[in-house]
């Protein structure tokens, strides 16, 4: 069968033989419930507090301040609706360009009586410096800022944010789902009060995620029951995606400076490509993960490109995987200052562990002859 390249690692990643091989236990003849006193729950409890151990290490966090989840979206509404939930109304900062998961949540807040503020970005897709010192002078009571942009790839310093917001007296979170694996993450010096973190983004199973949260904050449940993981998210444990979660994490951590440097020529390579073929690239003044390519050409629908590409054997994305169904331009460029119609067409190619040089040049050439193809139709038309 046909299997197309695959350059979408942003939305998931393959998942690596090395955690399939760790998870296939606990698929089969290691089923216990983590909550069980007998031989199989106890088999199952001891695979979790070594994935929470693992994934600890991966972020340089203690095992006590990981609370396993079903993935980046719910560990973000556990923080934001968590605080909400143990505390008077305030107000609540992020940024322009957050994922949904952030975003709608924060709408729901502001419904509740939260105050809301959205923090600028410039062209490049920075957060603007002026408004996050004047946000912080208004004593927010929450800030959450993304680590790493999934569609530009542009990266937060989150170190040098996070010691204003404590300073200022708020609760600092971190969508940083698309940072680890591919950036150093280190929660004790990051600073902040707690991060999101994804195992499909790094080689692990969909299913699995965490929030990594610093004790001292207390928080409400999104999921009452039996009271897992600290009371903070109640049910029976997902045994095999989080044995797969903390070996992914493990393996991503020991390959991500090599692996960063390799994929960072290979993102180089592809938008000198780009360039000569005349796409502008979106965030290429900041600093991004190095994996993540965003681009447009002008006049060239981007969900008409994606369906060209992905039918000639090449999966890419016109944007996050997470508002695919949403037809409107994205929120991240439109807040970059992009306008609507350009921002329409753009492309995403966020790159892994298998891309290969031989799939860049495979893409490259399709891409301009897709794109030349598009304009001649488009010329015909008018």
């Amino acid at each position: 069968m046909f299997a197309p390249v695959y350059l979408d690692h942003n939305a998931s990643t393959p998942l690596d033989p090395r955690v399939r091989e760790a998870m296939l236990p606990y698929l089969d003849a290691r089923f216990g419930n983590a909550s069980s006193r007998h031989e199989y729950g106890r088999q199952a409890r001891a695979a979790i507090d070594q994935a929470r151990q693992q994934v600890a290490a991966a972020v340089g966090a203690h095992s006590t301040e990981v609370v396993f989840t079903s993935g980046g979206s719910e560990s973000n509404n556990l923080f934001l609706k968590g605080v909400a939930a143990s505390a008077k109304p305030g107000l609540l900062v992020l940024g322009a360009t957050e994922h949904p998961c952030v975003r709608e949540p924060a709408r729901q807040l502001a419904r509740q009586g939260w105050s809301v503020e959205t923090l600028a970005v410039d062209e490049a897709g920075r957060l603007d410096g002026a408004a996050f010192d004047a946000a912080l002078q208004r004593r927010p009571r929450v800030v959450s800022l993304m680590w790493a942009n999934n569609e530009t790839g542009v990266i937060n310093p989150i170190e040098a944010l996070a010691a204003r917001v404590r300073a200022a007296g708020a609760w600092f979170h971190s969508d940083a789902a698309q940072a680890l694996g591919k950036l150093r993450v280190d929660f004790r010096a990051s600073g902040a009060h707690a991060l999101t973190v994804s195992g499909h983004k790094l080689g692990g199973p969909i299913g699995a995620g965490a929030l990594i949260l610093d004790k001292r904050l207390e928080l409400a449940p999104l999921i009452a029951g039996g009271g897992q993981e600290r009371g903070l998210r109640s049910g029976t444990e997902n045994v095999a995606a989080i044995v797969g979660f903390g070996r992914a994490a493990e393996l991503a951590v020991e390959a991500q400076q090599e692996s960063a440097a390799r994929l960072r020529d290979l993102r180089d390579y592809l938008e000198s490509r780009l360039h000569a073929q005349g796409a502008r690239i979106f965030g290429a003044g900041a600093e991004r993960l190095p994996n993540t390519s965003f681009f447009a050409f002008e006049h060239i629908d981007g969900e008409t490109l994606v369906g060209r590409l992905d039918r000639a054997g090449f999966a890419v994305a016109s944007g996050s995987a997470c508002s695919s169904a949403d037809p409107r331009p994205s929120a991240t460029l439109l807040a970059m200052g992009v306008a609507p119609e350009f921002a329409r067409g753009a492309i995403r190619v966020s790159l892994g562990r298998s891309s290969t040089q031989e799939d860049v040049d495979g893409f490259a050439r399709v891409l301009g002859e897709t794109v030349m193809e598009l304009k001649r139709l488009a010329a015909l038309a008018a």
